[in-house]
């Protein structure tokens, strides 16, 4: 018989180390103690190696936890009650108790799946179309508006920027801002993105968050595009003909 993965948690720098034969708690109490704060449940989450796995278990009756993996591509919400396998070599547990927010992060030795190196372009045919025609501008804005989900895994849709602060970090007006991100909602919705354009049977109250859903697991912005908000070539003067 095999040898469980070993798995290892850390917090603030310190590390732990799970058992196998017995539940890893975390909360305002137990084996990670994460803060003496009181809207902190006293048990929270908890971990634990069944069926050849390690599961992260929400034990709480309140909050949630969201816990991602493979780098951002996976997301999952994990509610009161629920359970998840631990399946990737590393993933972030976020959570947020009262006017506060930790993040967690469990590594494994062996992980029983991994994301395909591949996966972003294999398979990409002459029937497939991607949206890769999208200017610096257009990227930059997408970009404003993912920031909180690009620099730290975990990041819900809920914590994104309004359009007011986005525009202030890319330093347009508010005007530039919104006929920008008509163009690229436009785009994309040409594109078969739903959820982007209003009209006859379509709701685009939350497109900003719709966006950069997409945008984000879809790769079409990443960690690496974080620069465009500090270009400062794409703070000039508008324009060149509003659709860049």
């Amino acid at each position: 018989m095999p040898e469980p993965t070993v798995i290892r948690v850390e917090f603030a720098g310190e590390w732990f180390d799970p058992e196998v034969d017995r539940p890893f708690t975390i909360g305002r109490e137990g084996d990670l103690a994460v803060d003496d704060n009181p809207y902190l449940h006293r048990a929270f989450l908890e971990i634990a190696h069944r069926d050849g796995l390690w599961w992260l278990t929400n034990v709480g009756t309140r909050l949630s936890a969201t816990l991602s993996s493979a780098g951002g591509a996976v997301q999952s919400w994990l509610s009161p009650g629920a359970s998840l396998p631990l399946v990737f070599a590393e993933c972030v547990v976020v959570f947020t108790a009262g006017p506060t927010t930790y993040e967690i992060g469990v590594h494994t030795t062996t992980a029983p799946f991994a994301m395909a190196a591949s996966g972003a372009s294999a398979g990409v045919g002459d029937a497939t179309v991607m949206p890769s025609q999208l200017t610096a501008l257009q990227k930059a804005l997408i970009v404003a508006l993912a920031e909180p989900m690009l620099r730290r895994e975990g990041v819900g849709v809920s914590e994104l920027p309004t359009s007011t602060k986005a525009a202030e970090r890319l330093g347009w007006s508010m005007s530039r801002f919104n006929r920008k991100l008509d163009n690229v909602c436009d785009k994309l919705d040409r594109m078969g993105v739903q959820g982007l354009r209003g009209g006859a049977g379509k709701l685009a109250s939350n497109r900003r968050a719709r966006l950069v859903e997409y945008a984000v697991s879809s790769q079409l912005v990443t960690r690496a595009d974080l620069g465009l908000l500090d270009d400062e070539a794409l703070r000039g003067a508008d324009d060149d003909g509003g659709d860049a």
